[in-house]
């Protein structure tokens, strides 16, 4: 038998309703987008203008051989550059350590150590599995009421939207980067990312994995005083 192919609405009527489904479903799939837009659009900063906040959460973003990618690099410059101008006094990081040869935490402390944060004003997270993971875990694991969040541009809204979701006041710092085919896919990855965080925002799951209370950013900021 033959593969039969659909066919087109031959009427009038016809097309115009096939015509307003797909822009139904066009507008249904842009509303979690326009959500996170209209969310966050007063709690954007740039280094410059990050206001003064005790502690920055940067998001892991992928190891190269161990070592940061250039774009968690670059997270972790922006971080650096808030500790050593005085705007934070602790950085949270919080990655992907699910692996014993896998551990984001470690090479995210390890390379601010390098770049003027002393290791004592890092904590580790390391079950940061995802953006609300790391974010509920901020907040119930490590006590953590306000931040400024750093990330890529394409990310920084769905990081405040879940954060403040997840009782976190949060500020977000976006760091610009060239548009080369990991920021391309960035930005598509989040159009349907998008979507995810609305159901986590409204449904609240628990992380992978939660655990006990973590005193390490109280700690840290008992040494900075």
């Amino acid at each position: 038998m033959r593969n039969r192919r659909p066919r087109l609405p031959r009427t009038r009527t016809g097309q115009r309703r096939l015509v307003q489904a797909v822009m139904a479903v066009c507008v249904l799939a842009l509303l979690p987008v326009t959500w996170l837009y209209a969310s966050t659009a007063d709690r954007l900063r740039t280094v410059a203008d990050a206001p003064a906040a005790k502690i920055a959460v940067v998001f892991g973003a992928g190891l190269w051989n161990g070592e940061p990618s250039p774009y968690l690099a670059h997270r972790l410059d922006a971080a650096a550059a808030l500790y050593r101008a005085g705007r934070v006094k602790v950085v949270l990081v919080t990655g992907d350590n699910s692996r014993t040869d896998y551990d984001e935490p470690d090479a995210m402390r390890a390379y601010l150590s390098r770049h003027g944060v002393p290791a004592g004003r890092v904590v580790r997270d390391y079950a940061g599995f995802d953006t609300w993971d790391s974010c509920v875990r901020a907040r119930k694991i490590f006590g953590v009421d306000r931040a400024v969040l750093i990330s890529q541009n394409f990310h920084i809204r769905r990081a405040v939207a879940l954060c403040e979701a997840a009782g976190v006041t949060s500020y977000g710092v976006g760091v610009a980067e060239n548009h080369d085919v990991t920021w391309y896919y960035g930005g598509t990855r989040e159009v349907f990312a998008a979507g995810k965080a609305v159901l986590d925002a409204v449904f609240r799951p628990d992380p992978q994995f939660l655990g006990p209370r973590d005193p390490g950013v109280a700690r840290a900021l008992a040494a900075g005083r």
